[in-house]
């Protein structure tokens, strides 16, 4: 008897493993099926996939199937479950992020155009301005004292000053607006939004994690600062000698080279994690000191891109959705509060990357374009919000408006593009024959 009853224990535990792991195959077959079907809808009707992803991730969350079939979304979804689910996106962000890092090359930045730096930092700093003065009045009505003003403000300024990078090179791509002048300004400013966003971003998360911590926030920086230092000046040379110059001299990466590759990027995830940023702030500066030669580029994402971007990102946009309740937006009030957010969001980053660009001497048609692709979000705000839930700088009511303002500003990409620029604008040949980047297209076979 003894025995029996010590086996009993045992087998229940198997039954729940086995339990779980169904649940999970369920779980991802049920998002996969919902984000592909969604996402052709979209693109259908001329918008990026991405944007029917992010839709169909809060379809299965309690905006619509929560509240429509509860107890089949409590048995699909139970809150036991949601930490698999989460876990197996987080690595699927992980890697997209080293695939966004891994395309922007700094030197590039370099040559572009006037018109190209100053949009893109009056398009950080007036989105990021705008929305640091709209907590004034958002503070006392959807935050508390457990959150400090200044935290909260400057995390809604980091969040409606982002671009998705990815998400608009898709668009030009599809858009065939790459040859034109436009695409070529939008690309740069893209990138240099990227890489200054993620920045402030970083310190941001920085600021709020110390107030809560015993280690002292120069003790932190000072930390940052050294593994900045070492990945730059030594492991970005060690990096080229690893993975370039074997590319170079076989025409490709052995198993090991690519399994060591994938070590990096989870190490130096853990490196900022531990160090009091995000995991994620890790996995992009690993890919931002890779080896930009375009034909390694594109090997290594050929290599990562397809199981990432069409398996474990719906996944992320359906654990967004998850926790997404647009139910908690009610009443004339909250609805005004959202349509706030919306408004100095696209006011902030249309209408300043529109005067910037006019301002450096493009025409007015073209400066708005700029400043319609320019507002952008997709992917990377979803990225933010998730990152600002989590360390409760924002509550799930805001979190829910902040995803709504990102889906809606995205949306309207496409056709108010349309609608402000002509075709010929669109598709005019610039000087330079301008490409997206090869992972771009990948990470938004999503989009």
């Amino acid at each position: 008897m003894p025995c029996g009853n010590r086996a009993r224990p045992q087998e229940g535990r198997t039954r729940d493993a086995l339990m779980n792991l169904f649940l999970l195959v369920l779980q991802v077959t049920v998002v996969l099926a919902s984000c592909r079907v969604t996402g052709a809808i979209f693109k259908k009707i001329r918008q990026p996939r991405v944007v029917g992803e992010m839709f169909a991730g809060i379809m299965l969350g309690p905006s619509l199937l929560g509240w429509i079939a509860p107890h089949f979304s409590a048995y699909l979804f139970p809150v036991s479950s949601l930490g698999f689910l989460n876990a197996l996106s987080q690595i699927g962000v992980i890697v997209f992020m080293f695939l966004v890092g891994l395309n922007i090359n700094p030197k590039e930045l370099q040559h572009e155009s006037h018109a190209a730096v100053l949009t893109s930092h009056v398009s950080i700093t007036a989105p990021f301005v705008m929305a640091a003065v709209l907590a004034l009045y958002l503070y006392p009505h959807l935050s508390d004292d457990s959150v400090r003003f200044t935290s909260f403000a400057l995390f809604m300024g980091a969040a409606m000053s982002i671009t998705a990078f990815p998400v608009l090179a898709r668009i030009l791509s599809e858009r065939r607006m790459l040859r034109s002048r436009l695409g070529t300004v939008a690309i740069a400013c893209a990138a240099v939004d990227d890489v200054t966003g993620w920045c402030i971003l970083a310190y941001i998360v920085v600021l709020i994690r110390a107030a809560h911590s015993t280690v002292s926030i120069w003790t932190t920086i000072g930390g940052i600062v050294v593994f900045a230092l070492i990945m730059i000046f030594g492991v970005q040379r060690l990096l080229h000698g690893i993975f370039l110059n074997a590319y170079q001299k076989w025409g490709h990466l052995s198993e090991n080279r690519m399994a060591f590759m994938l070590l990096l990027v989870l190490i130096s995830a853990i490196c900022t994690e531990s160090l009091g940023i995000h995991l994620l702030f890790g996995a992009f500066l690993m890919g931002a000191i890779m080896p930009k030669e375009p034909k390694f580029v594109r090997y290594v994402l050929d290599r990562f891109e397809t199981i990432t971007v069409t398996l474990l990102l719906p996944l992320y946009f359906a654990f967004t959705g998850l926790r997404t309740n647009v139910g908690l937006v009610k009443g004339p009030e909250m609805w005004m509060y959202c349509a706030l957010i919306i408004l100095v969001a696209s006011l902030g980053k249309l209408g300043g990357s529109t005067l910037a660009s006019w301002m450096s001497g493009m025409q007015l048609r073209e400066a708005a374009g700029l400043g319609i692709l320019m507002n952008t979000r997709g992917l990377m705000e979803l990225v933010i919000l998730n990152i600002g839930l989590d360390i409760k700088v924002i509550s799930p009511a805001l979190f829910s408006m902040m995803v709504i303002m990102a889906l809606v500003t995205t949306f309207m990409t496409t056709p108010l593009l349309h609608m402000i620029c002509p075709k010929e604008m669109l598709e005019g040949k610039a000087a330079e024959r301008v490409e997206v980047p090869a992972a771009m297209q990948g990470a938004n076979s999503v989009a």
